[in-house]
């Protein structure tokens, strides 16, 4: 009986020591490193739809679980946009003006929360629609991130919309597309001055009907990527001068009616992509007072339609600027420029195509041509092409024009043409310096050959007044292309 008791106690303190031992294991619990143990949540993106502004969102929570047998240690935690975000995160009940915490310890099969808010400052016209930050997670080596997106204002959001009625936008609200923005057949899509048309990665506006887009020189109407943060280089950059920002505009009925007027594009996959296969019912398109700009493949592309293209600039391609097959075309006023290659930001480099194509050798409908009082230059020697059978039969008219070709056209279509020489400084910027803030401006210089070469007479008739709102007639001599030079005002 004593020797029963002896070894009860003797098991009744090994259970105590055991005990000890299990909680001192406990509070110095081992933590997994292995590269494939990691964390899960409850959501890889985590979206507030409409955030107005000065008032600030709902809080959000994301769930952050370990499954794993042994404890873990997220490095670290942070916001990519850090102390500057929009967005605010409180990781276990801490918060961090940085939005950085470090040496986050999630127990065995446990978990953790994290809370966000985003509180976004008053816009104006030009600034954030979709805001948009990632939560950055690093845990043992690996980096786990979620999505935060806001969107402010009031936005009217597009996702994969087709438009089954004659419908007209206007600028009271910005409009965010998701996906495509299409029109039916047959039916208009109609942009009231001042429209903002703000497109999500790989969007497009899709047209089976007509599209008129009507702006004016005080409410131009905007289409462009929906990106207004900076890509964080050494410096920053802001993506809207990356190209590939959207998709583009397609315009696909061969019964459309399309008009362009004071419409800026930038920075997407293609500006305008006209596209029709039959070769006797063309559509009709007229851009006017436009710019297109920083296209990762065109800027504007004709397949059998007839278009008309007055005093805009279309320019920085990876390819063709302007490409036309079948149907026929009349570019005045208009400056074509392609100097893609000079930005160190663009995702990918130019090809060896001209800035202008125009193709007259497959299949298409009749073709004529007419450049008048245009501007079409570029980084590459050759920036033009003419790609028919028999050039000297071919119907067009070329005349008081700049274009950089190494040789000449002797041909009868081109008349008042100064040829491209190899000094010549045509634009006052032909490059993207992020680190100097300098931009492209496709305004003649002062020594340009552009300047006082236009004809009166059709800059009186069809352009008075050039991109800028300047009146070219004023010294009697109008300079070629979208942009009248002006004296740089010093400073009284």
């Amino acid at each position: 009986m004593f020797k029963f008791k002896k070894t009860a106690f003797f098991l009744a303190k090994l259970i105590v020591f055991l005990a000890i031992i299990n909680f001192l294991s406990a509070c110095q619990e081992d933590f997994t490193t292995n590269p494939a143990d990691t964390v899960l949540f409850s959501t890889d993106t985590l979206t507030f739809d409409t955030t107005f502004t000065t008032v600030g969102s709902a809080t959000s929570r994301i769930m952050v679980y370990n499954p794993n047998n042994k404890a873990i240690l997220i490095s670290n935690i942070f916001l990519a946009n850090g102390k500057s975000s929009a967005f605010k995160i409180n990781v276990d009940g801490k918060n961090n003006e940085n939005n950085q915490f470090t040496d986050i310890e999630i127990g065995a099969k446990d978990s953790l929360y994290i809370f966000v808010q985003v509180n976004i400052d008053p816009l104006d016209d030009n600034l954030p629609l979709l805001i948009e930050d990632a939560l950055i997670f690093l845990v043992n080596g690996n980096i786990k991130t979620i999505t935060l997106q806001a969107i402010g204002q009031n936005a009217v959001i597009f996702r994969n919309k087709l438009i089954v009625n004659d419908t007209t936008l206007t600028a009271e609200r910005p409009y965010l597309v998701f996906g495509y923005l299409a029109v039916d057949s047959a039916k208009t899509l109609t942009l009231a001055p001042g429209t903002r048309l703000y497109f999500h990665n790989n969007a497009n506006l899709i047209v089976y009907g007509n599209l008129m887009a009507k702006g004016t020189f005080e409410q131009p109407i905007i289409m462009r990527g929906d990106r207004f943060d900076k890509i964080k280089f050494e410096t920053p950059v802001l993506y809207n001068v990356v190209a590939g920002q959207w998709g583009g505009i397609h315009l696909l009925w061969n019964k459309g009616k399309h008009v362009l007027r004071h419409v800026n594009l930038n920075s997407g996959y293609v500006g305008i992509y006209l596209s029709n296969q039959d070769k006797n019912q063309l559509p009709e398109l007229e851009i006017s007072d436009c710019r297109i700009h920083n296209f990762l493949l065109y800027g504007l592309v004709v397949q059998n339609g007839n278009v008309k293209v007055l005093n805009s600039e279309i320019s920085n391609s990876s390819s063709f600027c302007v490409y036309l097959n079948g149907g026929q075309h009349t570019f005045i006023h208009c400056t074509i420029a392609n100097y893609f290659n000079n930005s160190s930001v663009q995702p990918i480099l130019r090809d060896k195509e001209p800035a202008v194509m125009i193709m007259d050798l497959n299949r298409i409908a009749p073709m004529r041509t007419t450049f008048i009082n245009c501007a079409i230059a570029g980084s590459m020697e050759n920036e033009f092409s003419l790609a028919t059978r028999f050039p000297a039969m071919y119907k067009g008219t070329f005349s008081h024009c700049y274009i950089r070709k190494p040789k000449a056209l002797d041909l009868p279509q081109f008349t008042y043409i100064r040829w491209s020489e190899k000094n010549d400084t045509v634009f006052k910027n032909i490059y993207f310096d992020y680190k100097k803030g300098t931009y492209f401006n496709f305004e003649p210089d002062s020594v340009s050959p552009l300047r006082n070469m236009g004809d009166y007479n059709i800059a009186a008739e069809n352009c008075p007044v050039d991109l800028n709102g300047v009146n070219r007639l004023q010294d009697g001599v109008p300079d070629i292309g979208a942009y009248e030079w002006m004296p740089v005002k010093k400073d009284e």
